[in-house]
């Protein structure tokens, strides 16, 4: 079982903190999707593409396909665009459950639909505004949760974890750190164990559903 972290050439957001993550020691060449390189760091996978991630339907399956290995949960790395234009660093799951048959698809998925939500997204929540707080990015950077709002369609459970809201925010060399620390601790890269990890066997585990709301969640 691997976990996928997905990163894109077209999107400063996305590759910096990728160059960031792939700069830590324990990383190796890997198998090749199609034309596409990737990189191998005990049971992570980095997948460097071109194109917008939105689109990049049914990765985990192409990824199984193509190398063998089972995919346990896919994280995306990519910009965050708001009308606020204000800092952010977000983390939330991915669907188009509000799209219904024949409304345009702008931004991926399926009308009706929504990916099984990464079982991190809570505690790495907790450990991003820990760590954005330690490299003070706070109060510069608002750290917060955003509801469904995008593709690209996919079976594992997936989340996204992006830098906002302009460009000059997108390439902010901080901001790339500090998720490339937030994915290298979550995952257990490092020396401590990994964040987040959740069985569906532990009894203690609780399941919460949230509808409605917002696009940021925790207003």
């Amino acid at each position: 079982m691997v976990t996928l972290v997905v990163a894109t050439s077209a999107d400063p957001a996305s590759i910096g903190p990728a160059s960031s993550l792939l700069a830590m020691p324990g990383w190796h060449p890997g198998p090749s999707l199609q034309d596409d390189a990737s990189y191998t760091n005990k049971e992570v996978r980095l997948i460097k593409l071109d194109k917008r991630l939105v689109v990049e339907n049914h990765l985990d399956k192409r990824w199984e396909e193509a190398t063998g290995e089972t995919v346990d949960d896919v994280v995306f790395l990519s910009k965050h665009v708001a009308s606020s234009n204000r800092p952010a660093l977000t983390i939330h799951p991915i669907g188009t459950p509000h799209l219904r048959e024949g409304e345009a698809l702008t931004a991926g998925g399926k009308p009706g639909w929504a990916a099984p939500p990464n079982p991190r997204i809570g505690p790495w929540f907790r450990l991003l505004k820990n760590i954005a707080n330690s490299h003070n990015l706070v109060p510069e950077f608002e750290v917060t949760l955003e509801a469904t709002h995008h593709g690209p369609e996919i079976n594992s459970p997936t989340m996204f974890v992006e830098i906002g809201s302009t460009e000059e925010y997108w390439k902010r060399q901080d901001a790339a750190q500090a998720i490339a620390l937030l994915v290298w601790e979550g995952l257990g890269l490092g020396e401590r164990i990994a964040v987040g990890n959740w069985s569906r066997d532990n009894d203690r585990n609780k399941i919460l559903l949230g509808i409605g709301g917002g696009h940021y969640v925790p207003r």
